[in-house]
């Protein structure tokens, strides 16, 4: 696996003067293509009222009348046309989530907004239906997820080196096209498509960089901004791993104590529950099980553990896969795995982990070696045995076969209307400080804090939905560093 920013979206599934781009897009008018065309996306999203279309954009902002691509986009009309506002744009995270598929499955959650805003969401360049990259394929997927990350800096050379190789040779013609700085550009030519004269936005997670990106852009047309779960574009790589890893291990301790408060099965108190699940995982190591001809690792169990924990309303699930699998059943733990890692329910996968790494390595000229990832996994190791091993993760750029640039890491909104960031004081993926870190860099922000778990904001709390709803539908800004229990 890979700890990632990855989606702010299991709270919603179980709830049902600064810099500026130089690009030919940044200081003119976008020139729109032909209009957006919305048409049945497929039967499911006909029913519920959603519509999709593709936008076409340039693959290479440099050439922009060379080769274009599509960007597929979905919407859902909003219910009281005589009060419309405009377009909300979402994004959900990643880097790689595909936006149609989750508005598809979460728009309810959004119904309040949707009163007034057509709900749009789009998959960005790279990801699912808009070029979507791809690395490997089939079984060789399935056997890079059981392998990687390697705790053995030699192993986990050759298992990266064939995974950027896989990279070049199935999706080598987007590769140089993918990161952020494209992503905004593109976001920029939907603004103008959807005819909104100020994009409105709504991110989560690494869709907090995205907009942050783009308002560090496009600041005169930032509308209504929220970014929720936010990421801090301005740290290293290996800073970055380490923060996340260190975030995961302080929910894990946090879920350990709240397991052993609801009389868990797993131990007595939290040295004993951990000892069972540590204890576990080296099980799994020396014997993995057998789920309908597919095995369950101890790469399985800890991705398990990670996908847990975005969400304090999966904890139980959790502990009932433990408590399963410590009986010889693995179908609890393979379940959490196959959602982190991306598995559809026909046993293919999407493009997420293939996704996840070609924005990521687009986005830094940052190369940390895998030698030096490795030593970080082994300082990290006693605070973090579950995670520490994905600081590993953090050398993949070292082999990457396209260079990266640095452009989005200089976040600078000034000029740009109101920007609310959203943080969660237990959010393992994007931890906290990073969203205080992100609001002090737009310089156009304000805070709001949650008390609790899990990642991501809106729809945990009233307080927060309250807060962000009035800004949207009337513009309201929250105080200046609202708490919210």
């Amino acid at each position: 696996m890979r700890l990632t920013a990855s989606l702010a979206i299991a709270f919603l599934v179980c709830a049902l003067a600064g810099w500026r781009d130089d690009g030919p897009d940044a200081s003119d008018p976008p020139t729109p293509g032909a209009a957006l065309v919305w048409q049945s996306c497929d039967a499911q999203s006909t029913v519920a009222g959603f519509s999709c279309a593709t936008l076409k954009v340039p693959l290479d902002y440099t050439k922009p009348n060379g080769e274009q691509i599509g960007i597929a986009l979905i919407r859902l009309q909003a219910k009281d046309k005589a009060q419309r506002i405009g377009s909300l744009v979402f994004n959900f995270g990643g880097p790689g989530g595909s936006g149609v598929t989750t508005l598809l499955g979460a728009g309810q959650a959004f119904s309040t907004l949707n009163q007034r805003y057509d709900l749009v969401s789009f998959d960005p360049r790279g990801v699912e239906r808009s070029e979507g990259v791809h690395c490997l394929r089939g079984p060789a997927l399935e056997k890079w997820l059981d392998a990687e990350p390697s705790e053995d800096t030699a192993t986990e050379t050759k298992l990266t080196k064939a995974f950027s190789e896989g990279c070049q040779r199935l999706s080598g013609r987007v590769l140089p096209y993918v990161g952020t700085i494209n992503a905004v550009r593109d976001m920029e030519r939907m603004r103008a498509a959807l005819g909104d004269p100020k994009l409105n936005f709504f991110g989560f997670s690494y869709g907090t960089q995205l907009g942050a990106v783009y308002a560090s852009q496009f600041p005169k047309n930032v509308g209504r901004m929220v970014l929720d779960s936010a990421v801090d574009p301005a740290i290293s790589s290996l800073e970055s791993s380490r923060i996340q890893i260190m975030g995961f291990q302080h929910a894990y301790e946090d879920y350990l104590a709240d397991c052993v408060k609801q009389g868990c099965a797993l131990g007595k108190d939290t040295a004993a529950a951990n000892a069972t699940i540590l204890g576990l995982l080296d099980d799994l190591a020396k014997q993995p099980l057998n789920v309908e001809g597919r095995t369950v690792t101890r790469e399985t169990g800890r991705t398990a553990v990670a996908e847990a924990l975005y969400s304090k309303l999966s904890w139980p699930l959790l502990t009932d896969a433990i408590s399963d699998a410590l009986k010889g059943d693995g179908a609890g733990l393979l379940n959490l795995a196959d959602q982190f890692n991306g598995r559809n329910p026909d046993g293919t996968y999407n493009t997420l982990q293939s996704s996840l790494v070609a924005i990521s390595c687009a986005d830094t000229t940052d190369r940390p070696t895998i030698a030096r990832a490795e030593a970080l996994m082994r300082e990290l190791t006693p605070k973090a045995p579950i995670f520490a091993s994905e600081a590993a993760g953090a050398g993949t750029c070292s082999l990457w076969p396209f260079p990266g640039e640095d452009k989005n890491h200089q976040i600078n909104a000034t000029g740009s209307n109101p920007i609310v960031v959203v943080g969660v004081t237990g959010d393992p993926a994007t931890p906290y400080q990073w969203a205080q870190s992100l609001t002090r860099q737009l310089r156009t922000a304000t805070l709001i804090t949650l008390e609790g778990e899990g990642h991501g904001a809106y729809g945990q709390s009233p307080c927060v939905d309250a807060a962000v709803n009035n800004y949207l539908l009337n513009g309201t800004v929250p105080a200046p560093n609202l708490h919210c229990p």
